[in-house]
């Protein structure tokens, strides 16, 4: 009875391994096949864990697959490793999986906006901390199809020709416990570059200076990010009531302009 015990145990002992060696999503909780390469692509060798501390918030279906509406949360993490220093969303399924790089620096690690999606997919927040661990959340999303290979209606239209580069901010009282939001909205045709005729072109660089030129937050967006970006920051409670919004698209467009409380 014994011999047979150490038998089956050493049986299924062996299925289990080989069920581990045959996980071609690397661990991934959304069983994605293209987690690896993404892995390997934004975090290399560098040490990660997959993390509920990192909230990515998305309606499961993409009723618009040019607006899918985004928010992450990552203050679980900001006693974490020294803080946080930077987040990266990505998408493993899009023709182009980077989205944006997020450096919250004096502002909450918490950032809104919208993307698109050309096919139902995992979406990614990888958090880096400031001692060089990264904090994996995502969420997965349904979606039609199709939202980075269309036309914006900007594009469609030739409005944005009048518009470029126009922004929109205002800054609200305490919305989250403990903060001030910032609405940014920059009129931009942001261009994914895959659609025939129509070169990929948009916002590239964006941060918010006070009146001594210190950054409270930089941001490096890329295609995916929606048509007239709309961008919800979250900034501390106290502090400057003026600052600078500063930034440009990958033409060498700038974008100035100042926000007031």
């Amino acid at each position: 009875m014994l011999r047979r015990e150490l038998l089956l145990g050493s049986v299924l002992g062996a299925t289990l391994h080989a069920r581990a060696d045959d996980d071609k999503t690397g661990g991934d909780p959304l069983g994605s096949m293209q987690w690896p390469s993404l892995r390997e692509q934004f975090i290399a060798g560098q040490p990660m864990r997959f993390s509920q501390a990192v909230v990515l918030r998305t309606p499961p279906f993409a009723d618009d697959a040019m607006n899918v509406p985004l928010q992450l949360d990552a203050r679980a993490l900001s006693a974490v490793g020294g803080g946080v220093e930077k987040i990266v969303v990505a998408v493993d399924r899009n023709p182009i999986r980077e989205v944006l790089t997020f450096e919250p620096l004096q502002a909450l690690p918490m950032l809104s906006f919208r993307i698109r999606l050309e096919q139902a997919s995992p979406i990614r927040a990888m958090v880096r901390t400031r001692d060089g661990q990264w904090h994996v959340g995502g969420a997965w999303v349904q979606a039609a199809g199709g939202g980075c290979t269309v036309p914006g209606a900007s594009r469609a239209d030739g409005s944005w020709k009048t518009t470029l580069n126009q922004v929109q901010a205002r800054i609200f009282g305490n919305v989250v416990e403990g903060s001030r939001r910032l609405r940014v909205r920059i009129m931009h045709p942001m261009d994914t570059g895959l659609v025939a005729g129509i070169p990929a072109f948009y916002i590239d660089q964006l941060e918010l200076l006070d009146a001594a030129d210190q950054a409270w937050w930089r941001l490096h967006m890329r295609e995916p990010v929606s048509e007239n970006p709309m961008l919800t920051f979250e900034l501390p409670a106290q502090g400057p009531q003026q600052f600078r919004l500063k930034g440009q698209d990958n033409n060498g467009n700038r974008i100035d302009a100042q926000v007031r409380a």
